[in-house]
């Protein structure tokens, strides 16, 4: 399969798992996940109608998407990679979406920088479900506090949560627990299953899933040095 076909298909299984979940058709996004993939495999995939495209990085992206956005209108361009403060005036003029709010300093950053730009990416707080110390995010008993200080002390609008679950572990516990802390926290966004594991995300209620080796195939590795 290439990636135009890799897409038919992930376009397809998103469906029936919302379908098979009594949820209404059209209700979660598809970011494709075109991180460490060059424009060259990322064209076709625009081409066959995509318009929603996460990236890892702030430089990386920077380096790709001026000249992919002038292949197509309302190419839509999620950062769903860690952010440096020192990189939040790249990510607010180049991101839509930013998926990775998860701590004061960023969230001081971007309301400046916001405020500064006149641009209003739209905002997820990243929830580390599994308190993993190797990752980033808030941890669960604090999510809905830290949503309530951004929007209260930084006047921050927040969208919704996002989580990637540990991979040892059974990822339907980790989307439950995300949902319900959406609710306590009054947003209604979920940003949450991968490839492996986004027919799950998808019945606990995901209005997004962040989708690359599914479409794109196996990532490119570093040549030996």
């Amino acid at each position: 399969m290439d990636a135009i076909e890799r897409l038919a298909r992930v376009r397809e299984e998103i469906e029936t798992a919302v379908r098979e979940a009594g949820r209404p058709p059209g209700c979660v996004t598809l970011v494709a996940v075109s991180k460490t993939f060059d424009p060259p495999a990322i064209l076709p995939v625009i081409e066959a109608g995509q318009r929603v495209f996460g990236e890892n990085r702030v430089q990386e992206a920077q380096r790709k998407w001026p000249e992919l956005r002038r292949h197509a209108d309302a190419i839509e361009l999620h950062l769903i990679g860690p952010l440096q403060s020192n990189k939040a005036a790249d990510a607010v003029a180049l991101f839509d979406v930013v998926h990775t709010v998860d701590r004061d300093k960023i969230a001081v950053a971007l309301a400046a920088e916001m405020a500064k730009q006149g641009r209003a990416p739209r905002l997820y707080v990243q929830v580390n479900t599994g308190a993993e110390p190797q990752k980033a995010g808030v941890v669960p008993p604090e999510a809905v506090a830290f949503v309530e200080r951004c929007r209260r002390d930084f006047g921050l609008t927040i969208e919704g949560l996002t989580c990637i679950p540990p991979v040892s572990e059974n990822p339907g516990p980790h989307f439950a627990l995300l949902a319900k802390l959406a609710t306590e926290s009054g947003v209604d966004k979920l940003s949450m299953g991968m490839s492996a594991d986004f027919r799950t995300a998808i019945a606990f209620g995901a209005t997004s899933v962040r989708i690359g080796t599914a479409i794109f195939g196996e990532r490119p590795r570093p040549a030996p040095g």
